[in-house]
């Protein structure tokens, strides 16, 4: 729930405002697209702002790439909703609005270009109605919450916002044991856990915090620490207690990759490696992601999808 554009650079207010406008009036009075048309507008959209995905992407047959351009997209209307300097009850109201188009687009009536896409992929690939609507429940988490007590409350949200979004992409890879399912629900909490350690300066210049409070108690640094950027030897403590937790759930979502076909073990590793090559950064920086945001070089995530070509033609 950034206000950054794919490159990291902050959005200007003025810009986000009109987006919001934009993401809520399309199909009003418009002749509204034809499937191949919807998956076309999704894939532009997913090429322009996916930076960490949509390379991955396209080491999926056509069909199932279309399909996650298509759940990216409903995705990323959804984040830029409550993005911006809105009153906090004007974003409600905006993502019951997108609640509700949700509703109406899957019984096929259509009220934005990426409906018609959406409600296909849904149907064709059996994705559980309760994960789209868990990704919503943990979009409108953040209007409601800007701090958790524990970590069982941040874990909730990280389901809902991660964990719900990787059940609903097995489905479009394709999985042969249900044993998946629990590994995929892993999946999200190690992504969702690094992109909050890279992003903890950010969040907390917006005043939020989503390390817990027993956490920060735990190792003696506070909320106003963290709002200031402090960083010292009890700042480093807690990051490597976190960075531990994010690394077990990355072993426990390992067996994953085994369970999917090719391609999709192929995307699904490209994404992981990416993502735990991010949390690896900020270990290498010892823990410093005040200093300026971390992230991977285009040519390194280049090399990660080039390793697993082999995985995704089924040489090996």
């Amino acid at each position: 729930m950034k206000e950054m554009n794919s490159a990291g650079k902050k959005i200007p207010a003025a810009t986000i405002r009109k987006r919001q406008r934009q993401l809520l009036s399309y199909g009003r009075g418009l002749d509204l697209p034809g499937l191949s048309s919807s998956y076309a507008w999704c894939e532009r959209l997913a090429r322009r702002e996916a930076s960490n995905f949509y390379h991955a992407f396209c080491l999926l047959p056509t069909p199932p790439r279309r399909a996650m351009c298509a759940l990216y997209a409903f995705l990323r209307v959804a984040d830029d909703l409550i993005d911006g300097p809105q009153a906090t009850a004007a974003k409600r109201l905006a993502l019951a609005e997108w609640r509700r188009q949700l509703e109406a687009a899957l019984t096929g009536v259509y009220g934005h270009p990426l409906h018609p896409a959406l409600h296909h992929t849904v149907l064709h690939y059996g994705i559980p109605r309760r994960c789209l609507e868990d990704v919503l429940d943990g979009v409108g988490m953040d209007l409601d919450t800007d701090h958790y007590n524990t970590f069982a409350d941040l874990y909730c949200y990280c389901y809902r916002v991660a964990s719900a979004v990787g059940l609903a992409c097995i489905h479009i890879w394709g999985f042969r044991d249900e044993r998946a399912l629990s590994y995929a629900e892993a999946a999200g909490i190690a992504l969702q856990l690094t992109n909050i350690l890279r992003d903890l300066g950010e969040d907390a210049a917006r005043g939020r915090v989503y390390l817990p409070r027993e956490d920060l108690e735990r190792f003696g640094y506070s909320s106003a620490d963290l709002k200031q950027s402090r960083y010292d030897e009890r700042f480093c403590a807690l990051m490597r207690f976190q960075v531990e937790r994010a690394r077990s759930y990355y072993e426990a979502a390992t067996p994953l990759a085994e369970l999917l076909g090719p391609a999709g073990r192929a995307v699904f590793l490209v994404m992981f490696r990416t993502y735990r090559a991010l949390l690896e950064a900020i270990v290498q920086r010892n823990y410093d992601v005040f200093r300026s945001r971390i992230r991977l070089s285009r040519l390194r995530k280049l090399w990660l999808a080039v390793q697993v070509l082999p995985l995704r033609w089924g040489w090996r």
